[in-house]
């Protein structure tokens, strides 16, 4: 039985829309990111290297709480985002960009760790593939104050380090679709064939 849907991409690539029109369209259950009730997330990005370790550990439990739900309630659900992004792409990136101190990322890396020891990966991962002019104009489109300071040069480290991601993903199913060529949100045909792209990976999956 498929339990598990997720949803990957960086900020702006149409992970939370995405997220909402399958679950309407499957009956699954969802799961969204924390942005709303996170604590940290406008000061983060007012001030990176002062907030990063506490938004990333944040995030880590917030998702990992969402993991246990998953597995607990043992019914099919589709989640903006998850677990692997935060270690592998985010945590990584603000370290290297020295955002993050040596000491904070050792013990993020090592709390991450234990985590994956407890928790299995997404039946299926759908990986929203965006350029940084796409992701540009949909963080435009959609006017969160706190996102008016992301720097251009931080989206493409994002979208590098996701590549790298999701060359090496080998941890379960992976569906790659093309989001500078598909509008799910207002075209009714092109979401007919994103869920035609999903039943095909569904239908192997039984």
């Amino acid at each position: 039985m498929v339990n598990h849907i997720a949803v990957a991409g960086n900020i702006g690539s149409g992970k939370t829309t995405l997220t909402t029109l399958l679950g309407k369209h499957y009956g699954w259950e969802t799961h969204f990111e924390d942005v709303d009730n996170n604590p940290y997330l406008h000061d983060f990005y007012q001030d990176m290297q002062r907030w990063s370790f506490n938004l990333q550990i944040f995030f880590l439990h917030s998702r990992f709480k969402q993991i246990l739900d998953i597995r607990r309630n043992n019914r099919p659900v589709i989640q903006d985002r998850t677990i692997y992004e935060d270690a592998n792409i985010f945590a990584p990136n603000l370290y290297e960009m020295g955002l993050m101190s040596v000491r904070d990322f050792e013990n993020y890396s090592n709390l991450f760790t234990s985590i994956t020891n407890l928790i299995s990966p997404p039946d299926l991962l759908i990986y929203l593939r965006a350029s940084v002019p796409t992701l540009v104009r949909q963080i435009q489109k959609r006017g969160r104050d706190y996102e008016d300071s992301i720097r251009l040069d931080y989206l493409k480290r994002l979208n590098d380090r996701y590549e790298d991601w999701i060359n090496s993903y080998k941890e379960g199913r992976l569906l790659i679709i093309d989001a500078d060529n598909i509008d799910y949100s207002d075209n009714p045909e092109d979401l007919g064939k994103v869920i035609q792209l999903i039943d095909s990976q569904l239908h192997g999956l039984f």
